[in-house]
């Protein structure tokens, strides 16, 4: 026996419920999704030395549509279900849906690792109706990025180029198109309306510099692709901020520096190891990174880091907010040794710390 459960809508909690707030979550997946509580969305500035995308030629939404729908899939993941507790009900099999985009010549796939989580048996249909059978090549859920391989891309499906979210800007136009609550090739249109949003990963990490988009992105959007408007993937669609549970304007994808990063790593080796210090950080971002509370046995603990410790610097860069911490950090391996410059009771120390490894969760 079988069911069939679009990934759909994530489920408010209760205490969101209670204080009437909208909550973030996954695009995916349905009985079985998960959550993401609302973080404190935060605007960094930043500059760019790439060319605006405003200044360059541009395509209308039906033209954008017919360049590059035969790259984007649906994703459909099946895992075991429990058993029933009836007499003779047995167990079976529940499939869920996602999308992805075709990323290379040779058949992979990408997709957001929330799609594919606890699948036993993952497929992807192509835009022709075709459906074949795919590999899990390797999952990151720090960053929510999957990477899956087919072994016959059907001629028709054609690679999607990854464009370059650093010289993205606010009030840019963009397309999703994906398989909102299972509607295979559905397009929409938006801008971009914020920049360097924060947002929750499947295992509680940030992810850092989100895109935030007003097209309208739904259950089933999840992994899907955000285009600019020359038809270059500049995001992956993961997350919508919904009081309803359903698209209220507030969509947030992950930025393609961060997919082809970690596109990459997953190719190379199966899976991504993320550099850890071991604080939490405080949402007041004034004069630098304010550290709340140091876990024991990590490797800011190690270096002599407290709770109250405030980071101005990491290797001589000056360190504005826990934001620019956390990227910091994650621009460096497991094992590198960094120098923090550290205020602490009006006084400023220099620390050095080799990183860790990400703990799973």
């Amino acid at each position: 026996m079988s069911r069939n459960v679009n990934r759909v809508a994530a489920v408010l909690t209760a205490g969101a419920i209670a204080a009437g707030g909208a909550t973030a979550g996954y695009l995916g997946r349905g009985a079985a999704d998960e959550t993401s509580s609302a973080t404190p969305m935060r605007t960094v500035a930043g500059t760019s030395t790439s060319q605006p995308a405003a200044a360059q030629s541009t395509l209308s939404v039906s033209q954008l549509y017919r360049s590059v729908r035969s790259g984007v899939v649906e994703v459909i993941a099946s895992e075991q279900a429990a058993d029933s507790p009836f007499p003779g009900g047995g167990s079976g099999e529940a499939t869920a849906q996602g999308s992805g985009f075709v990323y290379d010549s040779t058949g992979r796939v990408i997709t957001n690792q929330h799609v594919v989580d606890g699948a036993t048996s993952v497929s992807v249909r192509f835009a022709s109706g075709q459906t074949v059978h795919a590999e899990i090549v390797g999952t990151d859920p720090s960053t929510d990025v999957a990477v899956l391989k087919v072994d016959a891309l059907p001629s028709s499906a054609k690679p999607l180029a990854l464009g370059d979210s650093d010289a993205v800007e606010v009030g840019d136009g963009v397309v999703a198109i994906g398989s909102p609550f299972g509607l295979t090739g559905t397009v929409t249109s938006g801008i971009v309306s914020a920049l360097g949003r924060e947002i929750d990963s499947p295992n509680n990490y940030a992810i850092e510099g989100a895109i935030q988009t007003d097209a309208a992105i739904n259950h089933g959007n999840s992994g899907g692709p955000l285009f600019d408007m020359h038809g270059r993937v500049i995001g992956v669609n993961a997350q919508i901020k919904s009081d309803s549970g359903g698209n209220d304007g507030v969509g947030f994808a992950i930025p393609s520096s961060t997919v082809r990063s970690i596109a990459t790593r997953l190719i190379q080796n199966g899976s991504v190891r993320h550099a850890y210090l071991g604080v939490s950080l405080a949402t007041a971002d004034t004069g630098g990174a304010h550290i709340s509370t140091v876990a024991s046995g990590t490797p800011a603990a190690a270096a002599g880091l407290r709770g109250s410790d405030v980071v101005t610097a990491v290797d001589g860069k000056k360190i504005a907010s826990s934001q620019e911490l956390r990227l910091a950090i994650d621009n460096h391996e497991p094992g590198d040794r960094i120098e923090l410059r550290v205020r602490r009771a009006g006084e400023t120390n220099t620390f050095t710390v080799t990183l860790g490894t990400r703990p799973a969760a």
